[in-house]
C-alpha cells in the first residue's frame, strides 16, 4: 500500500503542478536597450525619458515617418473621441485634435508627468482645447470605458513594462467596433535605423493583440520606417 500511496502522491503533486499556469512574463539577463522582461518571446524595450521629448519634435518627422501618410489610414473625422497612448509631448495629439475637431475629445495618455506638463504648454501654444490630459500607470491608462472609437500607439508599445494589462485596458475602453492602431518600427527591415528592441514585427504585434479577442483589421506599409497595424473590438 505504501508504494501505491506514495505514487498516488507522485501524480497528484504532479498534476497540479502541470495545471499551474505558465507566467505571463519570464526574465532574461537585460539587453543593452531592454529591461530584462521577456512577453510572448520577446523582451520590452527601456521607456524613452522626458530628456528626450526633443526628438519628438525634431523637423526630420516629417520625412522620416510620413505623418501625413498615417492620418490618411486613420481617417480621424470631426466629433470623433480619440486616445493617443504615450502621447509624450503631443506630436501626435495635436494632430488629432485637429482632426476631431471642436465636437471631439483627445485623450493623451502618458505615465510622466512631465511629459503632460510639455504636452500641455505645446496644446496651448497650438491653440487647441480638445486635449484632455491623462496621467496613467504602467498597466492602466485610466481611460473611461467603452468610449474610445480609436486609439492610436505610435513607437510606443514596445516600451510598455505591462503589455498584457495595457492592451487589456485599451481594449476595454474601445467603443463595440473601435480601432486600435499601432505604428511600430519595421523589425523586418535592418535598414530602419533604430534599436531592436524598439522595432516590432508584424506578426508578433498580432499575436499580441489576438490574446485579448481584437480582429486584425489591416496593415499598411506604406510609411518609410513604420508598420500600421489596425485591429478592432468586436
Amino acid at each position: 500500500m505504501r508504494p501505491l500511496a506514495a505514487l498516488l502522491g507522485f501524480l497528484f503533486a504532479f498534476s497540479a503542478t502541470a495545471a499551474e499556469p505558465a507566467p505571463r512574463y519570464t526574465a532574461r539577463t537585460a539587453s543593452p536597450d531592454g529591461i530584462g522582461k521577456v512577453y510572448m518571446g520577446r523582451e520590452i524595450a527601456f521607456v524613452m525619458g522626458h530628456q528626450g521629448a526633443a526628438w519628438l519634435e525634431r523637423p526630420e518627422r516629417e520625412t522620416e515617418e510620413r505623418p501625413d501618410l498615417l492620418y490618411a489610414v486613420l481617417d480621424v473625422t470631426p466629433g470623433m473621441t480619440v486616445a493617443d497612448i504615450g502621447a509624450g509631448s503631443g506630436y501626435h495629439a495635436r494632430r488629432l485634435a485637429r482632426g476631431v475637431g471642436t465636437a471631439g475629445t483627445v485623450y493623451a495618455v502618458d505615465i510622466q508627468p512631465e511629459m503632460l506638463a510639455l504636452l500641455e504648454r505645446n496644446a496651448r501654444a497650438a491653440g487647441l482645447a480638445n486635449i484632455q490630459p491623462v496621467l496613467g500607470t504602467a498597466t492602466d491608462p485610466k481611460l473611461p470605458a467603452a468610449a474610445l472609437d480609436l486609439a492610436l500607439m505610435v513607437d510606443v508599445y514596445h516600451e510598455f513594462a505591462f503589455p498584457h494589462e495595457m492592451l487589456a485596458a485599451i481594449a476595454a475602453a474601445l467603443k463595440p467596433g473601435g480601432m486600435i492602431v499601432f505604428v511600430e518600427y519595421k523589425a523586418e527591415d535592418a535598414k530602419v535605423p533604430i534599436l531592436r528592441l524598439h522595432k516590432m514585427t508584424e506578426a508578433q504585434v498580432k499575436r499580441e493583440a489576438a490574446v485579448h479577442g481584437l480582429q486584425w483589421v489591416k496593415t499598411v506599409h506604406a510609411l518609410p520606417w513604420q508598420h500600421v497595424i489596425v485591429v478592432r473590438r468586436p
